[in-house]
């Protein structure tokens, strides 16, 4: 019953939000419905391309959502189910949705730029380059990261290269995530080039992901760990250059029906566990403010991430968001609800945690990921059933297939950010430069560069890049918060709500990246064995880069709302 109780709360708290707050801030920072978007007025076939509200949608909270609505929470459970709650809700609806909304709203009113174009407008050019040099430094985390994460889902030890009969879990996951690549291409075509409706289409999609399900479930794919980071490297780099509509934005509204069945499994397992009582709700409701991951500040607000607030979903909302939304009034939907979607499912992922808590600390269970697909499975049924069974494969499924979707558009992220550290004003893309700038500036020679950089660090140790990747990634969200409340100041709108949350986002990330240089400048100095490992110079040179630049824009930041404050 408290798993049910806690989920009850949380839906109505994030819908009071949605319903209030949101409308509120739409009111405040004066949406138009009739203004044209950059999908219109910017159209061009490749990344400026008009979506339905729902495909937008389905592309949006898939490219947000990932993993980290799920490892985080479970990561963060050490504190007790209150403390993650609270900040899932607190967070989701005044830190988290108030920076994903925003950025999608101002993002829109620049041509569909990235945070940096907004910066550029409130506080200078300069403070606009070493922000996108910042933004890159957190993507190649994401990237390297992430290509860890997925080739580790598909790569099945001493398997044979090829299809294989009668395949495991990783060997089924690779199989299917191929076959969508795949079927997103085939629905890319027949909503945009044969002209077949939505619903239709996506009645044609859903059939197809079944099917993909059954294939998969039968016959998987294998080949060896570098052979798979080569090839997600292959496809990212691809799914960065074609157009939107031909990939990315398919696939990624395909994959969020998976997302939602998924969270509707979730639900339908809490409410038969409260009738039947097949689990118990194991978590405490507080265990101590000192815990295994650290001191509950800042270790809650950087470990929880995406299910309350991530820096990442102000690039995705400004890099490939707002290139597609097709009317303003959609912004809200799209920005702040998904967050607060997200956010439910972090709660989800703490009750699922919640059920098995004494297997994940006993350390049972590999990953997070696989922690939540048994904590689901168990609530219908004991531990190898065939119910069972079946939950947890397909939801351990659905959590590689997002793990893929975050790393495509992070890689197409890249690519404009990196073109945009050479483009001056009135310079919108490399055939408006020559020389040295028109190579760097090329969308192909920033997708292969970075795309090269992180499969080689994605195919080192994962530990060593995500123990950086949470404070970078909320250092980002502190510093996106700052900008677009430096760019409504700078137009004359409310921006009062962001300070509150943009001070706490940065102290909490600059707290966690000192500390992490300080235990590696003692580990070193203490001559501690193993010290001097590659991984912990790597994370003490790029946390202390990542603090030095966020430090000097904090300092442009300050100066611009003084300027602000001086002019009224």
């Amino acid at each position: 019953m408290t798993a049910l109780l806690i989920i009850l709360a949380a839906i109505v708290l994030l819908f009071i939000g949605y319903v209030f707050y949101g409308s509120w801030l739409a009111k405040q920072w004066g949406i138009d419905p009739t203004k044209k978007t950059p999908a219109q007025t910017n159209a061009d076939g490749i990344d400026y391309v008009s979506a339905k509200p729902a495909v937008l949608m389905g592309h949006h909270f898939s490219s947000i959502a990932g993993a980290g609505p799920i490892n985080g929470p479970i990561q963060a459970a050490v504190f007790g189910w209150v403390p993650v709650f609270l900040w899932c809700i607190i967070g989701g609806i005044f830190f988290g949705g108030l920076q994903d909304f925003g950025s999608l709203f101002a993002s829109a009113r620049h041509d569909g730029k990235s945070v940096g174009e907004i910066i550029r407008d409130s506080m200078g050019k300069t403070s606009k380059k070493l922000f996108i040099i910042f933004a890159l430094l957190v993507l190649i985390l994401v990237i390297a990261s992430f290509v860890n994460v997925v080739a580790g889902t598909f790569y099945t030890k001493g398997a044979t290269f090829g299809i294989v009969r009668h395949p495991n879990g990783n060997q089924t996951t690779a199989m299917i995530s191929l076959l969508f690549i795949i079927l997103a291409v085939v629905y890319g075509f027949l909503t945009n080039r044969c002209g077949i409706k939505t619903l239709p289409a996506t009645i044609i999609g859903l059939a197809g992901i079944v099917l993909a399900v059954v294939i998969g479930l039968n016959f998987g794919f294998a080949m060896s760990r570098t052979a798979w980071i080569v090839f997600i490297g292959a496809y990212i780099a691809v799914a960065s250059l074609v157009p939107v509509w031909m990939l990315l934005q398919p696939r990624d509204y395909l994959s969020s029906f998976l997302l939602y069945a998924m969270m509707a499994v979730a639900l339908v397992g809490i409410v038969v566990t409260a009738v039947t009582g097949n689990a118990a709700f194991e978590l405490p409701a507080f265990t101590g403010w000192n815990t295994s991951i650290g001191p509950m500040f800042p270790a809650l607000f950087i470990t929880v991430a995406c299910g309350a607030c991530s820096g990442f979903h102000s690039l995705i909302a400004t890099g490939t968001t707002s290139k597609q939304l097709d009317n303003e009034k959609n912004a809200k939907a799209i920005g702040y609800g998904s967050m607060l979607i997200e956010s439910g499912l972090a709660v989800i992922s703490l009750i699922a945690v919640g059920v098995v808590y004494s297997k994940y600390m006993a350390g049972e269970f590999g990953s997070p990921s696989v922690a939540f697909g048994a904590g689901i499975a168990t609530m219908f049924g004991e531990e190898g059933t065939r119910i069972y069974n079946i939950i947890n494969a397909l939801l351990t499924l659905a959590v590689s297939v997002f793990a893929l979707t975050s790393l495509d558009s992070a890689t197409r992220l890249s690519r404009f950010m990196f073109s945009e550290l050479f483009l001056a004003d009135g310079e919108s893309s490399y055939k408006d430069v020559s020389g040295a700038r028109k190579v760097l500036a090329h969308p192909l020679f920033s997708t292969l560069l970075l795309v090269v950089i992180g499969c080689v660090l994605g195919g080192l140790s994962l530990s060593q890049i995500w123990a950086l990747f949470g404070s970078a990634n909320q250092l980002l969200a502190g510093i996106a918060l700052m900008a677009v409340a430096a760019w409504l100041g700078h137009v004359g709108k409310n921006n009062r709500m962001f300070f509150i949350p943009t001070a706490f986002m940065l102290a909490a990330t600059l707290t966690q990246l000192v500390r992490t240089v300080i235990a590696k400048i003692q580990a070193m100095g203490g001559g501690i064995p193993g010290a001097f490992h590659w991984g912990n110079w790597f994370q003490m040179l790029f946390a202390a880069a990542m603090a030095v630049l966020a430090v000097i824009l904090i300092i442009e930041g300050i100066r611009t709302f003084r300027a602000q404050a001086a002019k009224k």
